[in-house]
């Protein structure tokens, strides 16, 4: 019976020991700061954009890899990812590039669809984000909204 004490003990002494190894995370936000047309046709555009991600932690976010989606009407409208990795400082902010296939056409077609009705236009950006930490490999990421098309 002492045996088990002891390590029933020990036990309930370790456990508060893992929020030091298990910090509290919040999701940092992201935020479009630039877009820059690079090339395309009629059925494939690529852009060059820019995010602004703000780390609200106190410790730095080391991000390997960012890939992200865009649909409305249930269609995929662009997709990218990050072109290198890059750190966000502690309670600080950085920019850092992705590169984004998009068929505006597509677009375009489910915005008509929208006006003719006066329905807003709903969307939906999903993706993960990887990251070098320790207990945190991954931070998925989903946003859904809509906005309203005016004017003749």
């Amino acid at each position: 019976m002492l045996p088990r004490a002891l390590l029933l003990f020990a036990i309930s002494l370790l456990l508060p020991g893992c929020s030091l190894f298990m910090p509290r995370f919040e999701k940092p936000t992201v935020n479009v700061a630039a877009i820059q047309f690079t090339g395309g046709n009629l059925l494939e555009q690529h852009f060059r954009v820019t995010l602004a991600v703000q780390n609200p932690n106190h410790r730095d976010l080391p991000v390997k890899h960012l890939l992200a989606q865009l649909r409305s009407g249930g269609e995929e409208i662009a997709s990218g990812e990050s072109a290198q990795a890059f750190t966000v400082p502690a309670m600080g902010s950085a920019n850092f590039d992705v590169t984004v296939t998009a068929n505006i056409a597509l677009a375009l077609f489910q915005a008509a669809k929208h006006k003719q009705d006066h329905s807003p236009v709903d969307y939906e950006v999903s993706g993960v984000i990887d990251v070098d930490l320790p207990f945190l490999r991954t931070i998925p990421f989903h946003q859904t909204g809509n906005f309203g098309l005016t004017g003749s």
